[in-house]
């Protein structure tokens, strides 16, 4: 029995399937190009972090303080913020509670001044403040999008550095190219509102089509085509 009205009718399959899935292949194929064109870490702003190594806790009545209360500690860090030693204390909740680390006095919420001062000290040019803004736990901005109240630090060349008003650390940086790399994730994922949704039904679909028509293609490939007569002069 002949193959040839099965793969006909695969053919126009094919070329219907092309046009379904022809652009969000399209998509994923630049999108990806793009994501992988820098390293990873170069993307996160980690090229530009300066990261002092954590002093030793100093004993004293601060680790009294800490270890002999009720809920235990998961992590005590201790490293310099501008001239004070500052201990994190971390408990399984994810709670952090800031010390003065040699009077065990409690360090109040980070201001302006101090976020400036952090990011001056640990990051590669973040002493060249734009703009400093603090942001509220329930209105998180939209390339950071954790419920923490942070102040965001705008760099001169365009880069966002986010220094958590309760933990005092760096939670995250946002670089030009992060943000242009998260567009391009939502873009990849076909979700552009949260940008984390990686398996919901248009997505799938698409992928579906796409795994079709490929499947088809190959089945194609091995079509038998008649030889064109060859033409002679004469």
């Amino acid at each position: 029995m002949s193959t040839k009205p099965t793969m006909l009718q695969l053919a126009r399959w094919h070329i219907w399937l092309a046009w379904l899935f022809g652009f969000p292949t399209l998509m994923w194929l630049v999108t990806g190009l793009f994501m992988a064109a820098r390293p990873i870490e170069e993307v996160r702003g980690e090229h530009i972090r300066v990261n002092p190594a954590p002093t030793t806790l100093p004993a004293g009545e601060l680790a009294r303080m800490v270890i002999s209360g009720d809920d235990l500690p998961i992590e005590m860090r201790t490293r310099m913020q501008g001239n004070s030693a500052i201990t994190s204390v971390t408990y399984a909740d994810g709670k952090v509670e800031r010390y003065f680390a040699h009077s065990g006095e409690a360090v109040p919420p980070v201001d302006m001044a101090t976020a400036r001062t952090i990011v001056a000290m640990q990051v590669a040019g973040g002493d060249k403040v734009g703009e400093i803004t603090l942001f509220e736990a329930d209105n998180p901005p939209s390339d950071f999008r954790r419920n923490i109240p942070v102040w965001q630090v705008a760099l001169t060349d365009g880069t966002h550095v986010y220094v958590g008003q309760e933990t005092g650390e760096i939670e995250a940086i946002r670089t030009r190219w992060w943000r242009a790399f998260d567009f391009m994730w939502g873009l990849h994922i076909m979700d552009l509102q949260k940008r984390e949704d990686t398996s919901h039904p248009i997505l799938i679909i698409f992928a579906a089509l796409s795994v079709a028509g490929a499947l088809i293609g190959c089945i194609l490939m091995f079509r038998r085509r008649k030889a064109r007569p060859v033409k002679t002069n004469g």
